[in-house]
């Protein structure tokens, strides 16, 4: 007996399928979430530029707010890539 109660689930990214029988996340929802993510990449790059622009020394700080910022870009191109299907030419 298999530990996925959907075999097709083990080729599904992780946010694409809720454990335990719940329903699956829509197209519509990872929409508004991939919206979501955008504003808060644009925001946190806004707040990078700020410490800069402020000549803040807080080196640790920015460094944090641009790893969050390259989460947000790995998220984002994985629902992207989800939503945009391959066309092989």
């Amino acid at each position: 007996m298999s530990r996925h109660p959907d075999a097709s689930s083990r080729n599904r990214p992780f946010w694409l399928s809720r454990p335990w029988g719940k329903a699956r996340v829509t197209e519509e929802e990872m929409r508004k979430r991939l919206e979501i993510l955008r504003i808060e990449h644009r925001d946190l790059d806004a707040a990078i530029d700020a410490l800069g622009a402020a000549g803040s020394n807080d080196q640790l700080q920015i460094a944090r707010l641009k790893k969050r910022k390259l989460r947000l870009k790995d998220q984002i191109a994985l629902i992207e890539d989800y939503l945009i299907p391959d066309i092989i030419a």
